[in-house]
């Protein structure tokens, strides 16, 4: 389970120190792909596994099925961080996302999300009040 809020910067050559917190979690690799909001989504490669053998049931005639597929595998990128906790973010990936130097790595359950700083604190200023003022339940008798 991934958790919290980090604030790494993203280097001359595109890479991005992982919080050590997930290092070991990461070792064995992780993909990488376009997420919603203009985000970057990092799996584990065992969670992207399940999430892909998901997808393969979804039926293809479903048009929004395919366009979710096409874009999501079609971006996704298998990393390997290097000795020092740094992964390669692609190019494409890096300017979907608009990452310059400042980003903001967060914990989003099952994966982590990539955001451009200035991004990151526009969306949470949007949705703070929001998530503060939900009167009903999101997840019935969960939440």
């Amino acid at each position: 389970m991934f958790l919290g809020t980090h604030h790494p910067r993203l280097d001359d050559k595109g890479r991005l120190f992982l919080p050590a917190k997930y290092r070991e979690e990461l070792a064995e690799g992780l993909v990488i792909t376009k997420g919603q909001e203009r985000c970057l989504y990092v799996f584990p490669v065992e969670e992207f596994r399940r999430i892909t053998e998901a997808l393969r049931t979804a039926p293809v005639t479903a048009k929004a099925v395919r366009d979710y597929s096409r874009v999501f595998f079609a971006s996704a990128s298998d990393e390997v961080a290097d000795k020092q906790g740094r992964v390669t973010i692609p190019p494409a990936l890096r300017e979907y996302a608009s990452l310059r130097r400042d980003c903001v790595v967060i914990g989003a359950n099952t994966r982590l999300e990539i955001w451009d700083a200035q991004a990151w604190d526009t969306y949470l200023a949007d949705q703070e009040q929001a998530f503060s003022d939900l009167s009903e339940e999101v997840l019935p008798g969960i939440l």
